[in-house]
This record gives structure tokens, C-alpha cells and sequence, in this order.
């Protein structure tokens, strides 16, 4: 066989992808990343801001626990604020796993999907049309600009920067597929001119491999593209830029063959294709499309899925006319433009005009979109990268522009130009480089460019991203560069609320309302101030003003729940406890506080059932009640304790220590008398329940009822348990005090409870000693304990269960 025949398939790089850049490029690559990291890095020490960050991440019960099968189901079959995105979801999941809640941690993951984006997408861009600084360039701009900072400094955004992520993947993927399609035309009509048959065998068996790695480049964008739209589904458009990207700069499409030449310097464009070279001819736009329908078809299911996620969508009711939605959609282009250009005054977010966009901004918008669609379409032909920019711009951004409206609050939003400006960067870079294609000393001039540009967007980026570092500056700076900013006001709101500043809270709460009377979130917001200050009416007004705009808002039906069982309105609350379960059927607290209230109401069935669903639950019935009675114990209210213990009691009547809890809760209740009698019967069951003794000896020597007090009984079980006990707990020897002071022995009380007072300051324990001085001079008096109220010495129960 002679080496002549092997002829190698015709490359699609360029002469200066041929150079040898492999130093430059890595240099590139470790300088984008030291950028990303010069401005993002200080996300390290921020944290967490009220702006779905809590539904997300740090007030989801599921996320908090970290990784797990079930947690893996759940991210495939929840939505996370109205959004499908499993994939972010298992990520904030695995964050928890390794940070827990330690916000620094999930903000540098933000930050090394972002670098690790911005990298891919130079190497990319370097693929595609083998211009180095070019693409080192339009990466930098990508990596650094101040309007990335929203989609790198919120946690809640990782569906940026992971999407974005196998985003570039994608792309990657498919550039190496075109290759080894090439490759491919290349190599057989390489064999089929090859006469002798020894080359034409070796050269159809090369095609062979080439066309399986064309496949594999293929299957593999897929799967990219798959993960992507698992991320977020906003790269659902993909498909379409990949269809630019065979307009330019693959030069795919027919009419654009050979366009490495038109990928270089401006005067390289002049140069004319050659017609014949293997693999030379380009392929219908009609066979292009053909070739993506598997994209299409995923990205379509995953739009239709999204469209139909309750809550992402606003609803009718709720939408602002379509044509105030569309001039809003001129008017955001256009911004987004300026603030690509100019980035000042960045917020987050800018709310909707009161009385929609001013006319002359539309116009204007209309007229400055419409001159530059007009100009990148006559200059198509000599400048495809413009139209390729301008298309892959529009495209991008057209799902959030507003058209459907997903937000009633939001104009616009910086995070939604991540990977739009990409096409803008793309057009305007190689704008510029052919227009300085002919300066003596471009090269200097276009680098001097390049670090006064990436420069400045570092520094702005750098003092934007400072403003993500808690929730009050984020808000702040919302404010002072926006106005009627309803969310703004609402959400510093609970930033203060939550530092127990309430009257301010509770000012921008008002605002917001001022701003937008059916602010759902501020009425609710308002509500559980009300709820806090005891204004149990107010609430449950502010709620049912929030479930009026949105019927399907489920924590304020839980809320409004809790308010009514306030009130003692048991079955207006169960009612709206179960509609908070309909809305949100894994929400535990619901659960929880309507099985509460089933007890209360004596359905002791249903109540269990739901019970059982907020903590793991053994088969045997028994231990459930008294499990769940220890857990009631520890509340304000011991009422469902009562309820669970005497549960538990039915089953077995001889319990000892569901008697004993019994008693302690029917003491915090106020009824001494049921009390006393629930302790007698625990001892009577188990004579030797030290704990047992000292509560029912300290309430017989101290009960306000004389027909109840008992003190020589107090004396007799109060010595039991002071001795079963090694004469060593204060706690004890302060009932046996109290007991020889209500028979009249004060001077035997005042000895024990010195006794008692030396022990406790032993062990340290402050707060029963302070009691101890204190009933010590009432015994030096000659006076009962009674007579001040009991402060440390409250009924005890244990602590394990049966």
C-alpha cells in the first residue's frame, strides 16, 4: 500500500487553530478561572438571602438532610418554586450533605460552575473558529460581567450556572460531532477515487470508526442536552443556536461552505470557497433541522412540562394585558442591551411600572431593535457573525422576556441575559476585530482593549456581587436603585422581622401594600407579625386578604389553621389544616398541628393517622400514645399530652408511667386534684418511682388548696425518695424542705434546704439555688413555701420511652 493513497480527511480548523496555541490557550484557561474567582470569591463568606433561598435550601426539610435515595425521589417529583429542575435540586441536596447549612460552601459551588463555564465556553469558541484571543476575549466578558453576579452570588440560581454548565458541554459535543462528520465526507470520497483496492479497504474502515465516533459525539450531546434542560430548562432554545452555529461559524449550511475563511481576519473573507474539496458541500437547512428533531422533541417536552407546573406561569387573573406584556418585552431588550454596553445600576429585581412602560421608551426600543435587526440582515453575507450574534440573543432571551408572564412583579432580570449576551459578545467581538482588521498597530490597540474592558467589568462586577452579602443589603440596594419596588420592601421586611424588629417590619410590609394592594406575600407577611404580637383578629384577616389573590397559598391556610385553633375555632382550623395538606401533602407541621387538633376534638383515630405521619412510628400502639404524649409535654399547652397519655392508659391500665406523665401534664394544666390522683395510682402500680414521689410530696406540701394539702404525707414520701435517692439531689431535699416547713418544722426545713442550697452551688445549677435563698428565708421565718410561687422545682417526667 503507498503512503500517497492514505490521504488524510481535510481538516476543519483554521491555519491559526493549526498554530501551536496549546501554551496560550491553558494560560487562558487558568486566567479566566483566577478572574472568576478574584470576583466571586468573596461569596465565601456571605449568606443565605429571603429570596427563595429559604424554599430551596435552608427551610426545605428534605434538602437539609442531605443525600439519600428518597431525597433523589424527591427531586425527580417535586417542584422547587415552581420550577421541574431536578437535577439543581440534587445539587443543593449534595451541597447540604457536604457544607450542611453553612451558606459559604453552596455559594462556592455557584462559583466553580461559573468558572468552570466560562472555560469550557473559550475552548468551545476557540473549537468552532479557531480565533484565540477572540474567544479568550468574548469568555472573559461572559465570566465577569457585573450582570452575572445575580446568577453566581444567589445560591437559589445554581440553575444558571449548572445549566449553563452542560450547556457549553453541549455545544462541545456537537462541534466534535460535525468534525467527525466532515471527517467522514472527507474519507469517503477519499476511497471512492482511491483505485488501488488495499487503500480504498483501509480508508472505508476508517470511515467505519469515524462514523461510530460521529455517533457517539452525537448520542453524547443529547445526553448533555438532556442534563441541561434537568437543570433549568431555559436551554430548552438550544437546539436553535445550534442551528446558528451551522450557519456560523461551522459553516455548515448550503451557501456558507468553506467559512473557516470567513473566520478569520477581515480580509480573509474575501477569499472564495473551494468547491469539490472533500466534504466541502454544505447541507440544506431542511436537513439540518432533520438532523436536530431529537433535541427539539426534548426541549419541547420539557417546555410543555414547565408551561403546565402549577405556579410558574401567572395566571390569567393575574397577567397584565398582552400587549403591556409585549411592549414590556421590546423595552427589556433594548435595557438589556444598555446594561451589556453600560452596567449601572444594577438591582434586583426591577419592578413593572404602575401604569406599564412609557410609550416613548417602547418606541424607541421598537425603533432601535428594528435598525439593528435590519442592519445585521443586510450584512449577513459578508458578516454572518452579526445575524449568528443578534439571532442566538433574541432566541435566548425570548422564553423570559415576558410574552408569558412568570412573574407579575418582574420587568426584567439580570439573570435572565446569562447565556443570551453570549450571542452579543460572539457578533460584537468579531465586529470589532474586522473593523480594526487594517490598523498598523492593531494587535496593541486590541490588547490594550481587552485588559481596560475585562478590567473595569471586574472592578463593577466585583462592588456589584458585594451587594448579595446578606438580605438587608441586597434589599437596601433594590430600594435605593429602584422605585415601587413592592418585593424590595416586602423582603427586607422579613429580614428585619426576622431580628425581631417588628415595627419596622411591619412599615415595609405596608409599603409594599401601598405599592401593590394583591401582594400576596405582604399580606401574609403582615398576618404572622399579627400572630406574633398576640393579634390573633388581625391575622386572620391579613391571611384571608393573601388566600384571596392566591387560594392555592398554602402556608397562609396553615397559618390561618393556627390562628383559629387560637381562638379555639377547632373545626374552622382542622378545615383549613387539611386544605394546606391538599395544597402540600408532605408538609409535616401541617400534619402535626392537625392531628393536635383532631385530639383536641376527641377523633382520636384520624388524629393518630395523622400524627403518624410526622415521626417514625413502631407497630405496637402503645408506645406511639406515650411517645407522642413526651412530645406534647414539652409544649406551652399540655392539653394533647392529657390526651395521648390517657390513649395509652386505655390500652394498658396497669402503665405506671403513663400515669406518672399524666400527672406531671395535668399539673401544668392547673388541675391539682386529677394530679394528685394520676401520681397515687403510679404508685400504686410502682412504688419505686423516685420521681413520682417528689412530685406528688411537693404537690401535696405546696397546693394553694388546703383541702388538698398534706404535709406530714409530703414528709413521709418526700424522706423515701430523699433517701432511695443517697441524700445527694438538691432537688429533692428542697420537696423534703418544703414538706417539714408546711407541719410547722421550720427549723428542720431551713437545715435541709441549706443542705440543698450547698449542693446545687456545687453543681452549678444557678437557677435552683437563687430559689433555694429565697424559700430559706421563709423557712428562717418561720414561714411555708407556699407562700412564693415555685419556680425550678416544676413536675418531672422521664425521659425514656417504655
Amino acid at each position: 500500500m503507498k503512503a500517497e493513497n492514505l490521504k488524510p480527511a481535510t481538516s476543519t480548523a483554521t491555519p491559526e487553530a493549526r498554530s501551536p496555541q496549546a501554551l496560550p490557550a491553558f494560560c487562558i484557561c487558568i486566567f479566566l478561572a483566577l478572574a472568576v474567582l478574584a470576583v466571586f470569591w468573596q461569596t465565601a463568606h456571605f449568606e443565605f438571602v429571603n429570596y427563595d433561598d429559604e424554599k430551596n435550601v435552608y427551610e426545605n426539610p428534605v434538602v437539609q438532610k442531605g443525600l439519600s435515595l428518597n431525597a433523589v425521589g424527591w427531586a425527580f417529583t417535586h417542584l422547587q418554586v415552581a420550577n421541574w429542575i431536578p437535577l439543581t435540586t440534587l445539587s443543593h441536596i449534595l451541597d447540604c450533605q457536604l457544607f450542611g447549612l453553612h451558606a459559604g460552601g453552596h455559594h462556592l459551588v455557584n462559583v466553580f460552575w461559573h468558572a468552570a463555564s466560562a472555560v469550557l465556553l473559550f475552548l468551545v469558541s476557540r473549537r468552532m473558529t479557531g480565533a484565540l484571543w477572540r474567544s479568550a476575549f468574548v469568555a472573559a466578558v461572559f465570566a465577569v460581567h457585573p450582570l452575572r453576579a445575580e446568577s453566581v452570588a444567589w445560591v437559589s440560581e445554581r440553575k444558571d450556572v449548572l445549566s449553563a454548565f452542560f450547556f457549553m458541554l453541549t455545544i462541545g459535543a456537537y462541534v466534535r460531532f460535525v468534525e467527525k462528520q466532515k471527517a467522514s465526507a472527507s474519507a469517503k470520497a477519499t476511497a471512492d477515487k482511491t483505485a488501488d483496492r488495499e487503500s480504498r479497504d483501509w480508508n472505508n474502515r476508517t470511515n467505519c470508526a469515524i462514523r461510530r465516533g460521529r455517533r457517539f459525539y452525537y448520542t453524547l450531546a443529547l445526553v448533555f442536552f438532556a442534563l441541561g434542560l434537568l437543570a433549568k430548562s431555559m436551554v430548552a432554545t438550544l437546539p436553535f443556536v445550534l442551528l446558528l452555529l451551522d450557519y456560523w461559524p461551522l459553516g455548515r449550511m448550503r451557501g456558507m461552505e468553506n467559512l473557516e475563511f470567513r473566520m478569520q481576519n477581515g480580509e480573509s473573507r474575501k477569499q472564495k470557497p473551494v468547491r469539490g474539496e472533500a466534504g466541502s458541500e454544505g447541507v440544506p437547512f431542511w436537513g439540518l433541522v432533520r438532523e436536530k428533531i431529537p433535541f427539539f422533541a426534548l426541549g419541547a417536552g420539557v417546555c410543555v412540562a414547565t408551561a403546565l407546573a402549577p405556579g410558574l406561569v401567572v395566571r390569567n387573573t393575574h397577567a397584565a394585558p398582552l400587549p403591556e406584556r409585549a411592549a414590556n418585552a421590546l423595552v427589556s431588550c433594548a435595557v438589556y442591551l444598555r446594561q451589556m454596553v453600560f452596567p449601572a445600576n444594577l438591582a434586583t429585581p426591577y419592578p413593572n411600572p404602575p401604569n406599564g412602560q412609557p410609550p416613548w421608551e417602547v418606541c424607541l426600543a421598537f425603533a432601535v431593535l428594528a435598525a439593528i435587526s435590519a442592519a445585521v440582515v443586510v450584512c449577513r453575507k459578508k458578516r454572518p457573525w452579526l445575524l449568528m450574534g443578534w439571532l442566538w440573543y433574541l432566541g435566548m432571551v425570548f422564553p423570559v422576556i415576558g410574552i408569558i408572564q412568570i412573574s407579575p412583579d418582574t420587568a426584567h432580570a439580570d439573570r435572565y441575559t446569562y447565556l443570551p449576551q453570549i450571542g452579543l459578545a460572539l457578533a460584537g467581538t468579531w465586529a470589532v476585530a474586522e473593523w480594526g482588521a487594517g490598523w498598523k498597530y492593531r494587535r496593541e490597540i486590541f490588547g490594550a482593549l481587552m485588559i481596560a474592558v475585562v478590567g473595569a467589568l471586574m472592578v463593577c462586577a466585583h462592588r456589584q456581587t458585594s451587594y448579595w452579602q446578606d438580605p438587608e443589603s441586597l434589599w437596601t440596594r433594590a430600594l435605593a436603585r429602584t422605585s415601587n419596588n413592592s418585593v424590595a420592601h416586602n423582603n427586607i421586611g422579613h429580614a428585619l422581622f426576622q431580628k425581631g424588629k417588628l415595627e419596622e417590619a411591619v412599615g415595609h410590609y405596608k409599603q409594599a401594600l401601598e405599592i401593590n394592594t394583591n401582594y400576596a406575600q405582604a399580606h401574609y407577611n403582615l398576618g404572622v407579625v399579627c400572630l406574633k404580637q398576640n393579634d390573633t383578629d388581625g391575622a386572620i384577616a391579613e391571611f384571608i386578604r393573601a388566600m384571596r389573590v392566591r387560594p392555592d397559598y398554602m402556608e397562609a391556610h396553615f397559618d390561618l389553621g393556627t390562628a383559629l385553633a387560637l381562638k379555639g375555632d377547632l373545626d374552622e382550623a382542622i378545615l383549613e389544616y387539611k386544605t394546606a395538606l391538599e395544597i402540600e401533602p408532605d408538609f409535616v407541621q401541617a400534619n402535626y398541628n392537625l392531628g393536635k387538633a383532631l385530639l383536641l376534638k376527641g377523633d382520636v383515630d384520624p388524629a393518630m393517622s395523622c400524627l403518624s405521619k410526622t415521626i417514625p412510628v413502631s407497630q405496637d400502639p402503645l408506645a406511639n400514645w406515650y411517645n407522642f404524649g413526651n412530645g406534647f409535654l414539652q409544649e406551652p399547652d399540655p392539653s394533647c399530652a392529657i390526651v395521648c397519655y390517657r390513649q395509652a392508659i386505655k390500652i394498658n391500665p396497669r402503665f405506671a408511667d403513663a400515669y406518672a406523665n399524666l400527672g406531671v401534664a395535668l399539673s401544668q394544666k392547673g388541675e391539682t386534684k386529677e394530679a394528685l390522683d394520676s401520681w397515687q395510682k403510679a404508685l400504686e402500680i410502682n412504688p419505686a418511682q423516685i420521681y413520682v414521689q417528689n412530685n406528688l410530696a411537693w404537690s401535696l406540701a405546696t397546693t394553694p388548696d388546703a383541702t388538698l394539702r398534706n404535709g406530714a404525707k409530703a414528709v413521709a414520701l418526700a424522706t423515701q425518695a430523699n433517701q432511695s435517692s443517697g441524700s445527694g439531689n438538691p432537688a429533692i431535699l428542697r420537696t423534703l424542705a418544703a414538706a417539714y416547713a408546711e407541719t410547722g418544722d421550720c427549723a428542720r426545713a431551713a437545715t435541709t434546704a441549706r443542705r440543698a442550697l450547698e449542693l446545687a452551688q456545687g453543681r452549678k445549677n444557678d437557677g435552683l439555688a437563687a430559689t433555694l435563698r429565697e424559700e430559706l428565708k421563709l423557712y428562717q421565718a418561720g414561714k411555708p413555701a407556699r407562700d412564693i410561687p415555685p419556680k425550678e422545682n416544676k413536675p418531672t417526667a422521664p425521659d425514656a420511652p417504655p
